[in-house]
């Protein structure tokens, strides 16, 4: 091509972009064709077959076979519509489907449609938390929210954030009960403090562990503290913690009581270790990540007696109260703007100085985040429509549910619990007929350890149901069955010790 040529061809490329410039870059009509037949596909394939009985749980696949059916690898050039919707069915079909009534595998399960809503409305804003300017709405609910959630702990006053997921609350907590006791942490850093001491039990949330690495505490300096037969803190052992660190030059400065252990579902006692930490001056933080839910329920909450007198606490709506992940709160006892001090970074081009508006509303320098989610909205509008009381019924709900399983598999020869269920992790082994009456056997525990294994992955290739096993200490693996989702009847917690029987009777 010659000068002129080339010249024709380059203006008359910059035209044909001025005329794109003119016209939207995306084509309205048919996005909102697409989504009326994408919500429909998520209705009736993701909502109405996920919380069918009759459907599967899920369609197993192995990883390299499942690649190949998605064909996931991204290409030059875009697909057309009925192929993207296929797509989004073949994404549905071979998800687990967490709000099936026989999924009881995680400390999550469900699904409420008015939470739902709210992710849907949520994502579809796609704004940020940060400032009143960008979320007005959305800031004044996270405080109402906030306010409640604190309320049923028994603070009047005090702080808080969303945060994304319990294990970065429990982070949160460490890091503000530091800059708490040592306020020059924020600029001089780990160098200008003395060895820091926390204390957690051995039945803890792995998060705190990870909280000290990423903070630079360190995980030598986590004391754990033993636990009784039940998986409960002890008390007299913190102390003892406690006045170890001290002789070995280490300042305690966080103690990490859990309401709700993940395997037992075990409950600290709170009010006796508030006593240790007050004697020591030490910050008490409460993970009540998982039990924090019975706070709505008269009947259970006494399970967390004490936790008023914690100076922060975690709590996950998004497990027994099922609001979807993720919806985790990080609560404060402290009203004297701590969560701004030890976070806050003032940038300049966020939080200006000279706003029209009382900038007291803009929260997001709280946090060490920039951009944050909204994850107030779906609680607030599942509260909304079931109120403080139908929140309660679901937490009691469960309670019973547990209850009657628990007394069925006493019932049931060849089942075993592993011990009597203080909140809704029910633990048990299921022995099958060739191992009844040899427990004294040598090779036993070993044998019984493969039961649970084999069990899960028979269920998991059927799609019939989901459960989680773990080993514990020296307890070989057993199941730990978690009912959480309102959606599940007596038929189904029948279904699923008749279907362990039937998948293990042969082993």
């Amino acid at each position: 091509m010659n000068e002129q040529g080339l010249a024709e061809d380059l203006r008359l490329t910059m035209a044909e972009k001025k005329d794109l410039l003119s016209h939207p870059g995306l084509d309205k009509g048919a996005g909102e064709e697409f989504l009326q037949e994408a919500f429909q596909i998520m209705l009736e394939e993701g909502i109405r077959k996920g919380m069918d009985v009759s459907e599967k749980v899920c369609d197993w696949k192995e990883p390299e076979q499942l690649h190949r059916i998605l064909d996931l690898d991204l290409k030059e050039t875009g697909e057309p519509r009925e192929r993207l919707l296929e797509r989004c069915r073949e994404v549905i079909r071979y998800s687990v489907k967490t709000c099936h009534p026989r999924f009881f595998n995680q400390l999550f399960s469900g699904l409420d449609p008015h939470a739902l809503t709210g992710q849907l409305i949520t994502d579809m804003l796609n704004t940020s938390q940060y400032t009143y300017e960008i979320a007005p709405v959305f800031v004044l609910m996270e405080e109402v929210v906030l306010k409640q959630l604190r309320k049923l702990i028994g603070w009047e006053d005090g702080d808080g954030i969303f945060c994304p997921g319990g294990s970065i609350s429990n982070i949160y907590a460490m890091n503000v009960a530091r800059y708490h006791r040592f306020p020059e942490c924020k600029q001089k850093g780990n160098w200008a403090l003395p060895k820091l001491a926390a204390f957690t039990s051995v039945e803890s949330h792995y998060s705190i562990q990870k909280g000290a690495a990423f903070l630079g505490i360190g995980t030598d300096n986590v004391y754990l503290v033993a636990v009784d037969e039940k998986g409960k803190m002890m008390p007299a052992d913190l102390e003892k913690q406690i006045n170890r660190a001290k002789s070995e030059r280490a300042v305690p400065f966080f103690v990490n009581a859990t309401c709700g252990t993940t395997v037992l579902g075990a409950f600290d006692p709170v009010a006796e270790i508030a006593e240790v930490c007050s004697r020591h001056s030490v910050w008490l933080h409460v993970d009540a990540a998982w039990g924090g839910s019975a706070l709505l329920s008269r009947k259970h909450r006494h399970l967390l007696d004490g936790i008023n007198r914690a100076d922060s606490v975690a709590w996950n709506p998004h497990k027994m109260l099922m609001t979807g992940l993720q919806c985790s709160a990080f609560l404060l006892r402290d009203s004297s703007d701590l969560l701004q001090r030890c976070h806050g970074a003032r940038a300049t081009y966020l939080f200006q100085t000279d706003k029209f508006y009382d900038m007291s509303y803009d929260r997001g320098d709280k946090t060490i985040q920039c951009g944050r989610k909204v994850d107030c909205f779906k609680l607030w509008l599942m509260w909304k429509a079931n109120g403080t009381r139908g929140l309660e019924q679901r937490v009691d709900r469960a309670f019973a549910f547990t209850r009657y399983l628990a007394d069925e598999i006493k019932k049931r020869e060849g089942f075993q619990l592993v011990q009597e269920p203080e909140f809704i992790n029910l633990c048990f082994w299921y022995v099958p007929p060739s191992l009844r009456g040899k427990e004294g056997s040598s090779d036993y525990s070993h044998s019984l350890g493969k039961v649970a294994p084999t069990i899960k992955e028979r269920m998991m290739k059927k799609g019939s149901m989901m459960v989680s096993y773990q080993p514990h200490g020296n307890r070989v693996n057993f199941f730990r069955q978690v009912v959480a989702n309102p959606a599940v009847t007596k038929a189904d917690l029948d279904f699923f010790l008749d279907e362990i029987e039937t998948l293990g009777k042969d082993l």
